[in-house]
């Protein structure tokens, strides 16, 4: 069996050179691949982070939970069992409430686990049963040092600046758990190089005391995006604008028109935002998933040309890029 890693990182390379390069200003919008993509490869693998990086996202986003050892994991959740075989390989480590936890795991133990698609943890299916088949190859969960120098590598060897996108997954969880995750995730980060607006790292979190914590107290430069998760937090924007520079509200707020604001309403409060020097980069795009449109195309003309956003969480990076070069 040829090594997904190697074998998706290849193809990636091949696909950099037969398409334009990232700019970081396609058309003035942003692209960020949405664990990399994930539309296409099990999410948060380096193997999507490849394939991303080649499909010229201008973003690759990272969420990062800490292990046992204090060690930054990039994966979107502090569980496990919906994207690992950990119920296999460790049965007996579960909590009571049958979960298992990243932070219950040393970096060497959560090496030893295999990752697959996403899981729905009462039908055991796929979450997107069209996209790579569950249990299928070899991919494994990695470091947030290692990513970074995964796509710092491809930036030299393409010519590209590719950027990160992390979020800082649950702050409070991992505080409970005596672990300040943010302060570690910084460190990582100025290691790479990464601490100010100008350098090609956007720094995201749900946690809106946390992200003040992030620029008050830990004094970071970072362009910082405050995700919103309900649609009361759209009213907050005042607020947001004090500590940071982008919102990252989700489709469900700002696009599905069945829902919360009219049109007019959500052009306006877009406006609002842009006025406030606010960007808004607006999660998740799917082309499996896309509510009340037509098409994958229609979801993204609504956005982008009558919403006006600046930018796009997606699991389909290339598709995308595309309809913002057409």
């Amino acid at each position: 069996m040829i090594n997904s890693l190697k074998y998706i990182t290849l193809l990636g390379l091949i696909l950099s050179f037969s398409c334009t390069m990232s700019t970081h200003n396609l058309s003035n919008k942003t692209v960020i691949a949405h664990r990399g993509a994930s539309g296409y490869v099990p999410e948060h693998t380096m193997e999507s982070k490849a394939m991303a990086h080649a499909m010229n996202a201008d973003y690759i986003e990272q969420d990062v939970v800490l292990s046992k050892d204090g060690v930054p994991i990039v994966i979107h959740d502090i569980y496990l069992e919906e994207v690992t075989d950990v119920a296999l390989v460790y049965p007996e480590r579960s909590r009571e409430d049958g979960r298992f936890y990243v932070i219950d795991f040393t970096l060497d133990e959560l090496m030893r686990l295999s990752v697959h698609e996403r899981i729905n943890l009462i039908t055991k299916k796929a979450e997107f049963p069209n996209r790579f088949p569950l249990n299928k190859s070899n991919f494994k969960l990695h470091t947030l040092q290692d990513e970074l120098d995964l796509i710092q590598g491809l930036n030299a060897s393409t010519g590209k600046n590719v950027g990160i996108y992390p979020e800082i997954k649950n702050p409070g969880f991992h505080k409970k758990n005596g672990k300040d995750i943010s302060k570690i995730v910084l460190e990582v980060l100025t290691d790479f190089g990464y601490t100010n607006k100008s350098d090609a790292c956007i720094l995201q979190c749900f946690d809106a005391g946390e992200l003040q914590r992030i620029r008050q107290e830990l004094h970071s430069e970072l362009f910082l995006t405050q995700l919103l998760e309900f649609p009361e937090s759209l009213d907050n924007l005042e607020k947001y604008a004090g500590y940071a520079n982008a919102i990252g509200p989700s489709i469900e707020q700002l696009v599905l028109t069945s829902h919360g604001k009219t049109i007019q309403g959500k052009k306006d409060f877009i406006k609002r935002a842009h006025n406030l020097d606010l960007k808004v980069h607006a999660y998740t795009f799917r082309k499996d998933e896309h509510p009340n449109f037509e098409s994958f195309e229609a979801l993204l003309q609504f956005a982008f040309n009558d919403l006006e956003l600046d930018g796009a969480f997606t699991d389909f990076p290339d598709l995308v890029v595309g309809f913002l070069q057409h």
